[in-house]
């Protein structure tokens, strides 16, 4: 399945926006102006089904409701989500819409925690419903604490949404956390965003698949960084894992390098590889141009194409950036590129082919870059040399 549309209300900087998704969605926008705010809206879902999760959880993990919501949301005191999923067929057939409200409860000698003004499932094949509400409708103030979609024993009718959010993936790699040993004994079977448990997923993957993912990822580099040769998987006498291959340099025959001496990029690179090889549902990459080439960077968006057919089916990817070498890409169409301008009343989200001058300098044979950073770029940048 992937994700065809969010709605958000009082999210973050998200007053009330929605937006028609695709298999590979570029999310672009200045500094600040909410892309990975927007992501987050997917990795919230993913919080609330995940082991040791659930709706309290996510929220806490985000400052409490006072946090997530939208400061221009004024008389609307929740915040809303509303998400369809479609099949990942060409079709892109809508099967299920998820709908969840809530807002702060507690304060004084309570707790401060989220409530559930609504929660709500639609199967748009069978048009069944499952709703629930207020305590109006037998919940009180416990129940509304959970939602139904994190509760095995409650939602069986819906349960393939359940392991959707739970399957799908975030990816922002730190690689100094990559390098530190230390953290593995720290990271180590638990959930980490930045890359530092990298090396434990690699070593919780049965060896044949992750051989076979290794001499993909070799292949890749041979090209991309022709000086390392035979990039292997080891375990030292602690039993940490260790990524180790051969620096070609000075030496005739080369010399061994662990990733502890691995640049920048080439950690950010094995690790974007690693995360498109691995699974199958949808994944969220924050701005994969960081530390690496521009001759790397402009054939990012060919590559995740080609990442996302694989075993037959077709593996939904956003994409944060603001990088003029991504999107310079012929092959990124209008309908697949979101931008982000923020306003006095929040952010607005636009598809570019939604955007009449866009849209007109597309028509013409502009690239997403030359039509789309111009229009993000802060309007008076050039007073900074005034400085």
């Amino acid at each position: 399945m992937i994700i065809s549309n969010i709605k958000l209300v009082n999210w973050k900087n998200f007053k009330n926006v929605e937006v028609e998704l695709t298999e590979r969605n570029f999310i672009v926008g200045a500094n600040a102006s909410g892309k990975s705010n927007f992501l987050d809206v997917i990795r919230f879902l993913r919080d609330i089904v995940k082991q040791a999760g659930g709706l309290q959880y996510a929220v806490d993990q985000r400052g409490g409701v006072s946090k997530i919501r939208c400061l221009s949301g004024r008389q609307v005191a929740g915040v809303s989500i509303t998400i369809q999923l479609a099949s990942s067929t060409n079709e892109h057939e809508p099967l299920w819409e998820y709908a969840l409200s809530f807002k702060h409860s507690g304060g004084g000698i309570f707790k401060n925690q989220a409530s559930i003004i609504s929660e709500r499932v639609e199967n748009l094949k069978t048009n069944q419903v499952y709703s629930r509400g207020t305590e109006t409708d037998g919940e009180d103030s416990e129940t509304l604490k959970f939602t139904h979609l994190e509760q095995p024993t409650v939602n069986s009718e819906y349960r393939d949404i359940y392991y959707f959010f739970q399957e799908t993936q975030y990816l922002h790699i730190v690689p100094q956390l990559i390098r530190d040993a230390d953290s593995y004994l720290l990271a180590s079977n638990k959930e980490d965003y930045y890359g530092r448990n990298l090396l434990d997923k690699m070593n919780r993957t049965n060896k044949k698949t992750r051989d076979s993912y290794l001499r993909r990822i070799n292949d890749i580099l041979q090209i991309a960084v022709p000086q390392l040769k035979n990039i292997d998987f080891i375990t030292d006498d602690k039993g940490i894992p260790h990524l180790e291959a051969i620096y070609q340099h000075w030496r005739a025959k080369g010399a061994k390098q662990q990733e502890a001496q691995f640049s920048d990029g080439t950690l950010r690179l094995i690790g974007f590889m690693w995360a498109l090889l691995d699974g199958q549902e949808t994944i969220l990459l924050e701005e994969p141009e960081l530390y690496l080439h521009s001759a790397i960077v402009k054939q990012i968006p060919e590559f995740i194409y080609k990442m996302q057919r694989r075993k037959g089916r077709v593996r939904q990817v956003f994409i944060s950036t603001h990088s003029y070498d991504i999107l310079s890409n012929e092959g990124i169409g209008g309908n697949e590129t979101i931008i982000l301008i923020p306003s006095k009343e929040g952010t607005g989200i636009f598809k570019a082919l939604d955007l009449k001058d866009i849209k007109k300098q597309l028509d013409a044979g502009f690239t997403i870059a030359e039509s789309v950073i111009p229009k993000i770029a802060p309007s008076n940048i050039q007073q900074m040399l005034e400085f």
